[in-house]
């Protein structure tokens, strides 16, 4: 018997009490995890419908997590096809199955009525250690997954709402905080169950066939609105590349990720090929995190959707097996997230040429600090996990600057963790943390700033520091002619002798001692539009807050600032003078972007020009540390910048 279409008020009621239920199973997990990175919002949740697909996610869920749900529900379906029963929890972590990393651990719990399944409530949390190589699990130099950490394929952690106490300390004794993750299990088993409450209280209320209905009426419903929306888009084909940094073990020069957008009708697709192979470090994605990037960065020019699979059924993706965008098991993809952020900016440079008024420039790239050992403070002598990310700066847009100091692409609902809270925890202090200066790429919308931490270890021993990030040489871009922000990387004050070591964006392992120090600032985001375009009286605001300093003021937007009394804040612009350098500039860029890029290395070796220069001048990429050119980063840099920023400038 045909099931009767919902009526529209049942169906928006429906619609809402979904997503709510998903957002009750977020604040039960909030209110009861263990573990400060789940406090700090490193987790999503879904409500599934019969089939697995996703037919609800979170007000608050962060983007990463989208797009992978509905994979690893279905993935839990398949291997204990008809051996499920009421209060069964299964956990997960395989990213081989549509997950992440093997951090972001699910729980997924059937929900029953009538002795039938009719849902599935999915809870995701990213555990600070899941064992491995190094403390956090984010060994860079490991090329298979054996020294990421624990896989977890799918295992019935509650049966009948009991928890199988002989699994849980299987999984929780192979990491390096076992009460946390107990903890965390715990939580968010519980919160499936607030899930399954909301969903069986629907049923009550208005029939389980009504219920049924309507998890599949919201996916058509979006699915439908997404197509009408695709289809008044002109058909064509869209095509851009982005790049990671590097493959560690391999040579000079950056990993591209090529995608090719192409719109048919009232669908899109989505072809990686051309993308480089996978390299021999943990930044490789399998297919469902490259599916998730897709998802995110679309759906960030569909805002006023509900997030559930009838947006996926609108875009096909093609990914090359055995390619950087999806791998396959044993490849190790710990350090997935690299490669998902140039998807999600890709994305965003292609969708902004089709809808203008939504357009905006790079974003900064996430980045990971993960220090581990043991903690003297007390006499227990107890082990800790300093697991740290920092806000930075989105890029500019039409008609509007970059947000400042904003969490990640990667997962806005992520929280900045408060200090005050780690050191708590850990025997870190932290000693700075403030806005860079000039980390906002130039734009006549400028994008946002980026800020800057710096640390200092206490008492402590065996302690080891780890950093995951990227960005240091496919530095933050700008778009329509704005300039790039700056690189990302970590910077090791010794205790002895007060030497300073550049580690830069990318390593593992390294032991440091009680007294040294560790800084490391974020980008900002990539300018959008001409800088020499941007109004002086904006230029101006910015030096007043201390966005943008007189030199680079003059350097990147042409605009000459006196300074009065800086105390006070006071400036005044000379107008005379920014005419005549704004011409000035206008002239002469074109050839600095083109300049030999030795001589520029030389240049800058020489304290004669600074790392903005090389990049936002030159477009030139080096080691930092040490000036030495990057000849095949630096040729790559340069077509992008060509094509983003010099090809968009007005002729001089």
């Amino acid at each position: 018997m045909a099931t009767e279409p919902l009526d529209p008020v049942t169906f928006e009621v429906l619609k809402n009490s979904f997503i709510t239920a998903v957002d009750q199973m977020g604040e039960q997990v909030l209110r009861t995890c263990y573990s400060f990175v789940i406090y700090n919002h490193d987790f999503s949740s879904g409500l599934h419908d019969a089939k697995g697909e996703c037919a609800a996610q979170g007000n608050q869920d962060i983007a990463v997590h989208v797009g992978t749900l509905h994979f690893t529900c279905q993935d839990v379906m398949r291997h204990f096809e008809g051996d499920m029963h009421e209060g069964d929890v299964y956990a997960i972590n395989d990213p081989y199955a549509g997950g992440t990393h093997f951090s972001d651990v699910r729980l997924v719990r059937p929900i029953f009525s009538g002795g039938k399944v009719i849902a599935y409530a999915q809870s995701n949390g990213h555990w600070s250690d899941v064992g491995g190589s190094v403390p956090g699990s984010f060994d860079v130099s490991a090329r298979e997954m054996f020294r990421e950490g624990l896989r977890i394929t799918p295992v019935r952690l509650f049966s009948k709402n009991e928890l199988h106490r002989d699994v849980a300390g299987l999984i929780a004794h192979n990491t390096r905080d076992p009460a946390s993750i107990i903890g965390d299990m715990q939580a968010q088993a519980q919160a499936t169950r607030v899930c399954e409450r909301e969903i069986l209280r629907l049923v009550d209320k208005y029939g389980r066939d009504t219920i049924e209905t309507g998890l599949s009426a919201v996916q058509d419903y979006v699915e439908r609105a997404v197509r009408q929306r695709i289809a008044a888009m002109p058909d064509g084909e869209w095509e851009t590349v982005d790049y990671i940094d590097r493959d560690p073990a391999g040579g000079e020069g950056m990993i591209p990720i090529r995608i090719k957008m192409t719109i048919r009708g009232d669908k899109v697709i989505y072809d990686f090929t051309g993308s480089h192979p996978v390299i021999g470090s943990i930044y490789n994605s399998a297919f469902g995190t490259t599916f998730s990037g897709v998802a995110a960065g679309m759906k960030t020019f569909f805002p006023d959707l509900p997030l559930n699979s009838g947006f996926y059924r609108a875009f096909e993706i093609i990914a090359p097996e055995g390619s950087i965008v999806d791998a396959r098991w044993p490849v190790a993809v710990t350090g997935f997230l690299m490669p998902f952020e140039k998807i999600m900016n890709s994305i965003y440079e292609m969708w902004s040429r089709l809808m203008p008024e939504r357009a905006l420039a790079c974003a900064f790239n996430l980045e990971y600090l993960l220090t581990g050992g043991w903690d003297r403070r007390a006499s227990d002598k107890s082990m800790f996990m300093f697991y740290d990310w920092l806000p930075g700066g989105w890029g500019g847009r039409n008609g509007k600057d970059g947000n400042n100091c904003t969490t990640a692409s990667f997962g806005t609902g992520m929280m900045a963790q408060p200090v005050e809270g780690q050191e708590r925890a850990s025997p870190i202090i932290c000693t700075e943390m403030e806005i860079v200066t000039d980390s906002p790429g130039p734009g006549k919308w400028r994008g946002g700033s980026g800020l800057r931490k710096t640390s200092r270890m206490l008492a402590s021993e065996g302690v080891v520091i780890s950093y995951i990030c990227d960005r240091e040489r496919a530095v933050v871009w700008g778009i329509e002619g704005g300039l790039p922000s700056m690189p990302h990387g970590l910077t090791l004050i010794h205790k002895d002798g007060g030497k300073e070591e550049r580690l830069g964006a990318i390593f593992s392992d390294v032991p440091i001692v009680e007294g040294d120090v560790f800084s490391r600032p974020t980008a900002g985001g990539g300018g959008f539009g001409d800088p020499l375009e941007r109004d002086p009286k904006r230029v101006l605001e910015d030096v007043v807050d201390d966005y943008v300093s007189v030199e680079r003021a003059a350097k990147d937007y042409g605009v000459v600032i006196r300074e009065i009394d800086a105390e006070l804040c006071e400036y005044e612009i000379d107008a005379a003078a920014t005419k005549a350098l704004r011409e000035e500039i206008r002239q002469s860029r074109v050839a600095w972007a083109r300049e030999d890029p030795e001589a520029v290395a030389a240049r800058y070796r020489a304290g004669e020009i600074d790392v903005f220069d090389v990049i936002r001048q030159h477009a030139v990429i080096l080691e930092w540390q040490s000036g030495e050119l990057l000849p095949e980063s630096t040729r790559q840099f340069r077509e992008m910048f060509e094509r983003r920023s010099v090809g968009e400038w007005a002729p001089a």
